[in-house]
């Protein structure tokens, strides 16, 4: 029987990739000028970073559970075998919230059949890992081999980030106001990285030239047959340095596959303007 795949809008997939691949989305929430909006239903990631060069402070919020308590009770009355591949549980409770209305619908349902995943995973690097599990379900293959294939891509998935200013991150209290204020003068680009689910401090380096070539360097090393593999970059409002480096990733690793997207308007409320995002297996089957 056909798997159906789930996900939420911060795997950060353009819309048609789940209306084309039958993905049910589950859209988090942004809130903006006192309104709430569904991503990428409700608002696009272009009026959350309009939004965010005026000074606004956009704020974001889990996938609602009675979303989740619909879509699972329909699974569960058409007894559909389902997978829910989720954004990382160290970044959201929307993972969190998912296991807890999966409970109640069992207590009516005890058949349902559905597993979800936590992918520790964000923004394209959690998109490249439903995109491979809805191109074996669309394969028709079986739900112990597209929950193998969650499981190796998710933790194979390196995510390289880097922000274009520091002041975003600021305002969302994911770095201090005054670290914010000392890299801006210093023109401090930081790198970061997602290690078991979490946004974590890479480097910081000073100016973006030298960003860059220290972001390919780390694909270098921690990249595993790049020639071979899709690349995926996501970004804000940043095509330029997308196209950059895809020349450099060319003539490095002769990468020939990218995938490339605009973040988020979830990820992108807290990442800001400029934000450059690079995802890639360091270990393949």
């Amino acid at each position: 029987m056909h798997i159906k795949i789930l996900t939420d809008s911060a795997s950060d997939l353009p819309l048609h990739f789940y209306k084309d691949n039958d993905v049910t989305m589950f859209p988090l929430v942004v809130q903006l000028d006192g309104q709430d909006y569904e991503d990428l239903i409700g608002i696009q990631p272009a009026q959350v970073f309009v939004a965010m060069k005026e000074g606004k402070t956009p704020k974001t919020s889990q996938v609602s559970p009675h979303h989740f308590k619909e879509v699972f009770t329909k699974l569960a009355q058409d007894k559909i075998p389902a997978i829910y591949i989720a954004f990382s549980s160290e970044l959201s409770g929307t993972y969190q919230t998912s296991i807890m209305i999966k409970a109640e619908v069992e207590e009516e349902y005890p058949d349902l059949d559905l597993t979800i995943i936590d992918t520790k995973c964000a923004s394209l690097g959690f998109g490249m890992v439903v995109r491979a599990a809805a191109e074996l379900s669309g394969k028709g293959a079986s739900k112990t081999d597209i929950i193998e294939a969650i499981t190796f891509n998710s933790t194979h998935m390196e995510h390289i980030f880097t922000v274009d200013d520091l002041e975003y991150l600021a305002r969302g209290g994911r770095v201090s106001k005054a670290s914010a204020f000392v890299g801006g003068l210093l023109n401090i680009k930081p790198l970061l990285h997602v290690e078991d689910g979490k946004l974590i401090p890479l480097e910081k380096i000073r100016g973006k030239k030298k960003v860059m070539k220290r972001i390919i360097e780390i694909i270098g090393e921690r990249g595993k047959d790049l020639k071979n593999q899709t690349i995926a970059i996501s970004h804000a409002d940043n095509e330029e340095t997308v196209l950059e480096l895809q020349e450099q990733l060319k003539e490095k690793f002769g990468c020939e596959s990218f995938f490339v997207n605009t973040i988020g308007a979830t990820i992108g409320a807290h990442a800001g303007p400029g934000t450059i995002a690079i995802f890639f297996l360091n270990e393949t089957n």
